[in-house]
């Protein structure tokens, strides 16, 4: 570069300028400025598709729960999105005010630089906060990796105006890793699931950090007009150490692509997961050397040579079951699994032995990490008590053949929607819901036990296989839904029905109840009202309601054949039930034609009643007859209407006080229950039953609960389920994906201090 021909105005690489300074201060409020004005239109841009993204997950969730938790996400964000926007940009802008005034690095050297992930940030954070900084950092390392050079170019200028102090991602207040935690911070704001906001997380992912080119070409064009290194090339210098080979979350994001080569995936947590996983096995191992075998460099198996063992011990497993001892049980401390891990190493080595010719001592880090990973995969299905016994001794047989998937293609553990891992997800997901007493037909078990055998039997090197598979099982989970719904139906509507019929019951007896009062009636007029007329107004209430004028004509006629039997001393008192009893008989006609009264039974009520009131109205009836007639029983009701009994008719059941329910944590669980979530129930005779939530009645609040067949295993008032789960007799099953409850077990695991096997 020829210095005299240099504008006057150009800052070349060796000037510092004071941010300090006029024109410092300057330059960066055109940063400033052009940032803010950029992400407010992507943020804005962004959660324009939240609504949609939202709503298309809730269309597709596997169940009601998963559908509300969305819904409520949709309802969440549009109601925080303006608090979320404002928090992110005064974030940005503080961020850039900060680095003008250095306040960063006087005050706190390391703010705003993530943590590497699988170091210190990994035994802090909680299980859902961990989901979601594995998650920020795959896209941060991602972005850093694709905009390496406009991003490069920026920090250089940065530089410049900085006053020479070193810039990189990490402390650029306009990089990736800046701009993420920004809207980290401010996605506090926002009260939603992890799920959700892992959601939130893939969208700025791809409208705002995807679209940070455009914002680093034009600070970048900006800059140059003003004269900040206008001829710097932008690529990034790749001799010296780490620092000038890229950022350390690029370096991170690289280390993922290590494994088997493997690109970072889009979804959450994928390809970052690897490498705290990776970073965590080096450790346990005390940090050897990436790609050399534990023990020095020697002659490792290749992948053909493990994928021929694994192959014969495949072989070995579909014949005589799995070739390994392992040993389920949630008392397994790290060293045994580690031993069980160790075992399969060992087998491996022999196999390989044989196939070679000489056996070798090690195989190599990268493998290592994969078969320690499975082994441990496998372990955990084998302490999961979300499956049952009998199905963890099933899918236990397949650590072969997804140990060589593994190894074929390792980005079984990056992907969610791998083929092998989405096929263990579907045999998990069926068989939570296996019992014997649901599945005597043994249809359920076959099928998994096919499933495996298949594997075990075909698997060779086509990955297609767990494709295909997975087909067939949804294919038979479809069959076998269809059939279970049709009988979950009919479990509900007969459920719905009964509530009904018990509601209709006690406020008819409430009605009959309240006008009786302390009035004494007379056997015949008692038994008819609370026996045959109270089954017609069950009946009214049910087909018309209880707003129906027919309800309110059935109220009336007990007001008046309560009234009929009251003393007829005077005239007027006898002309007035002369005029009441046509209307009490036609209505007692129609009354008891509609709950299916025989003609000639009504016809002898009628009779019965014909005495009584002539004895009313002061005619001369034998002692006898009248005796007869006030002592008489009332005719039997029909067979298809249960009668009203004595005891509801004599008690006023809505006066009783509810049971009050005492608040303790399960009784709060219970209430968050959603139907479709599973329980598992211990039943008389310890016979373990899972059952689904099928419906919570909006009348009673009772939980139904029915097995896979869709029949009724059992039904609970909220405070009854709760007794149940504190005794030990209920549980609810977890409702996430097996292989990523595996992997969140796995990192926990390792995050914990080894412990040496006794």
């Amino acid at each position: 570069m020829n210095n005299a021909s240099e504008p006057s105005n150009i800052v070349s690489l060796s000037q510092r300028l004071d941010p300090s300074s006029e024109r410092g201060g300057a330059l960066l409020n055109t940063v400033r400025d052009i940032a803010s004005r950029r992400l407010q239109l992507l943020a804005n841009g962004m959660f324009e598709h939240v609504d949609d993204a939202l709503f298309d997950l809730a269309e597709k969730a596997e169940n009601n729960a998963a559908q509300m938790h969305y819904f409520d996400g949709m309802r969440e964000v549009r109601k925080r999105r303006p608090a979320v926007e404002r928090a992110f940009l005064a974030a940005v802008t503080r961020g850039i005010a900060d680095f003008a005034s250095q306040q960063r690095a006087s005050a706190n050297p390391t703010a705003g630089v993530p943590l590497p992930i699988g170091t210190v940030e990994l035994t802090l954070v909680a299980d859902n906060e961990l989901e979601e900084s594995l998650a920020i950092t795959s896209m941060i390392g991602k972005n850093e990796t694709r905009l390496t050079r406009d991003l490069f170019a920026v920090n250089q200028r940065l530089s410049v105006i900085y006053g020479g102090i070193r810039v990189e991602d990490a402390n650029n207040p306009v990089a990736p890793a800046s701009l993420t935690q920004a809207f980290r911070q401010a996605m506090r704001e926002l009260s939603a699931e992890m799920r959700v906001k892992l959601i939130i997380f893939k969208l700025f992912d791809r409208y705002v950090l995807a679209a940070l080119d455009e914002l680093y070409q034009e600070i970048n064009t900006e800059l140059v007009r003003a004269g900040v290194l206008p001829q710097l090339r932008h690529e990034v210098q790749r001799s010296g150490g780490a620092a000038s080979s890229g950022t350390a979350a690029a370096a991170a994001a690289q280390g993922a692509a290590q494994i088997g080569d493997v690109p970072l995936a889009d979804d959450a947590a994928s390809g970052e997961l690897l490498q705290t996983l990776r970073t965590l096995f080096s450790a346990r191992r005390g940090g050897m050397p990436e790609n050399l075998p534990v023990g020095g460099p020697l002659q490792v198996p290749t992948v053909n040579e493990l994928i021929g063992a694994l192959s014969v011990l495949q072989s070995q497993a579909a014949t005589v079951g799995s070739p390994l001892p392992l040993r389920g049980g949630a008392s397994a401390s790290n060293a045994a699994v580690m031993q069980e891990v160790a075992h399969l190493k060992e087998q491996l080595l022999t196999q390989i032995g044989s196939l070679r010719g000489e056996r070798p001592g090690q195989v190599a880090t990268m493998d290592e990490d994969t078969i320690d990973l499975v082994g441990m995969l496998f372990e955990f299905i084998l302490e999961d008590r979300n499956l049952p016994a009998e199905m963890q001794v099933l899918l236990a047989r397949l650590q072969i053949p997804y140990l060589k998937a593994a190894i074929l293609d390792r980005r079984l553990f990056a992907h969610r929607q791998h083929p092998a891992r989405r096929l263990l997800d579907s045999l998990a997901d069926v068989a939570k819901g296996w019992s014997p007493e649901s599945d005597r037909d043994h249809r359920l078990h076959d099928k998994v036990k096919a499933v495996v055998d298949a594997l075990l039997q075909e698997f060779d090197d086509d990955l297609t296989i767990f494709d295909r598979l997975n087909l067939e099982l949804q294919d038979f989970q479809d069959q076998s839904r269809r059939r279970s719904e049709l009988a979950e139906q009919r479990v509900a509507e007969s459920t719905r029905g009964r509530e009904k019929l018990e509601q209709a019951r006690r406020r008819a007896a409430k009605e009959i109840l309240t006008r009786i009062g302390d009035y004494t009636l007379p056997p015949l007029i008692h038994g008819i009202l609370s026996r045959a007329w109270a089954n017609y107004m069950v009946l009214t209430i049910l087909r018309q309601g209880e707003e129906s004028s027919e309800f309110r004509d059935s109220l009336r006629f007990v007001n008046d054949f309560i009234a009929s039997t009251r003393p007829a001393r005077s005239l007027e008192d006898r002309r007035m039930l002369r005029q009441m009893l046509p209307g009490i008989e036609r209505s007692l006609r129609r009354g008891l034609a509609n709950v299916a009264f025989q003609e000639s039974d009504i016809e002898r009520l009628l009779a019965q009643l014909h005495t009584y009131y002539r004895h009313q109205l002061g005619e001369q009836i034998p002692v006898a007859e009248v005796q007869a007639v006030e002592e008489s029983a009332v005719l039997p009701i029909p067979d298809n209407i249960q009668p009203i009994t004595e005891t509801e008719a004599a008690l006023d059941l809505d006066a009783a006080p509810a049971e009050p329910e005492e608040d303790t944590p399960e009784l709060r669980m219970v209430h968050e229950l959603k139907p479709g979530i599973w329980l598992e129930f211990a039943t008389e005779g310890d016979t373990i039953e899972r059952a689904k939530l099928s419906w919570v009645s909006p009348m009673s609040g009772r939980y139904l609960f029915v097995n896979r067949r869709g029949l009724k295993v059992a039904d609970y008032a909220p405070h009854e389920l709760a007794r149940e789960i504190i005794a030990g007799r209920a549980r609810v099953l977890e409702s996430s994906a097996l292989f990523d409850r595996a992997l969140d077990a796995i990192v926990g695991r390792l995050s914990q201090p080894a412990t040496v096997a006794p």
